[in-house]
């Protein structure tokens, strides 16, 4: 419990420390320093907080249990006796809340992210959920006030897509959308089905980090470019110049073609923002796996075709197989109701942190 104390009190110091550099002179002509501090500041603000408020309820226990020394009558025994139990369950509370905020947080919380969402098994009718899934995501993103901007598509006859790549850029985005990574499996009755069988199909979800230069930066002699032309529908608006860009990352093996936009340049932009997410993601998660391996986590395998998630259309069911959630409500998770799921997963995560910190 010293521990725990002698921590909190530690972040305090520092919170202190970094309201008086915030108004120092110097650090307010260093628009850098200045931003640096600023964002320490604001994360540590609402641990501060919670302890300001645990060493009060800490106090107001403590003169309680010296009034309880002393001859009361019964009433005020009583009183005392039942503004401690609340006081304590208070402490109890704030103290959970606290070690919470007090785990260590994922360093790409803040970022923006790429997702990538593919009509796997399934055919026609996993193209159709991967759109499913796409207005799903975006319904959640305009709730929580971000943005969503289609970076490449490839759609299908039947209005679903084979692909399409997002970026949604806003406030903590990675956090809240990292847990939607792997396979997704739709059952329902396909729209072309006359008996009324109901199908099973997969659409696969992959989520990444918007890389910032300061994360990872690609040596050009790593990237051959090659240029073509895009393969258009035909018609005026075929592309007679060589537009679509194709990228390919030598020692990862990584490749991006993009030709949804017009000119050279753009689609050249778009690729490398891919790219570089998808580089930055596949060093993260060889470490990340290394990592698992040698702790023999009990969290899974990690594989990314793991089945997550599956939506039962007939029965209007939503399960997550890795927490063991299920919804009865599935009409309004694909309207964009996700956040039931994503507060559990956090939740979820959050213990198996606090177990791991015991056990070290």
């Amino acid at each position: 419990m010293h521990n725990f104390i002698d921590k909190l009190q530690a972040v305090a110091d520092r919170y202190s420390e970094l309201s008086e550099l915030l108004a120092d002179p110097d650090v307010l002509a260093d628009s850098q320093k200045y931003t640096a501090l600023s964002k320490e500041e604001g994360e540590l603000r609402e641990t501060v907080d919670k302890y300001k408020q645990y060493r009060d309820v800490v106090e107001q226990i403590s003169d309680n249990e010296e009034l309880q020394q002393e001859k009361l009558d019964p009433d005020m025994d009583a009183l005392v006796k039942s503004e401690l139990s609340e006081l304590r369950e208070q402490r109890d509370k704030l103290e959970e809340e606290i070690k919470i905020l007090m785990l260590p947080s994922d360093p790409n919380d803040e970022k923006n992210i790429i997702m990538e969402i593919h009509g796997a098994a399934g055919g026609d009718e996993a193209s159709l959920f991967a759109a499913d899934l796409y207005n799903m995501y975006s319904r959640y993103a305009e709730s929580q006030g971000w943005t969503v901007e289609i970076v490449d598509e490839n759609p299908t006859d039947v209005g679903g897509f084979k692909e399409i790549v997002l970026m949604i850029s806003g406030d903590k985005v990675y956090s809240k959308l990292k847990y939607e990574n792997g396979a997704h499996r739709v059952q329902r009755v396909p729209t072309t089905e006359s008996a009324g069988r109901v199908h099973t199909s997969t659409s696969t979800v992959g989520v990444m980090p918007e890389a910032e230069d300061v994360d990872i930066t690609l040596d050009p002699k790593d990237i051959r470019t090659d240029v073509y032309r895009s393969s258009g529908a035909g018609g005026q608006h075929i592309n007679k110049t060589s537009s679509a860009v194709r990228m390919t990352h030598l020692p990862s093996g990584i490749v991006v073609a993009m030709q949804d936009e017009r000119s050279q340049q753009q689609n050249r932009e778009k690729a490398m923002r891919i790219l570089k997410a998808r580089v930055y993601d596949y060093y993260q998660t060889q470490e990340t796996d290394a990592y698992n391996a040698e702790r023999k986590s009990a969290v899974g395998t990690g594989d990314r075709s793991e089945r997550i998630r599956t939506y039962n259309f007939p029965q209007n069911r939503v399960t997550d197989h890795r927490i063991g959630l299920t919804l009865n409500k599935l009409d309004r998770v694909m309207n964009g109701e996700l956040q039931e799921i994503i507060d559990a997963l956090i939740l979820d995560d959050q213990a198996k942190k606090m177990e791991q910190l015991r056990n070290e």
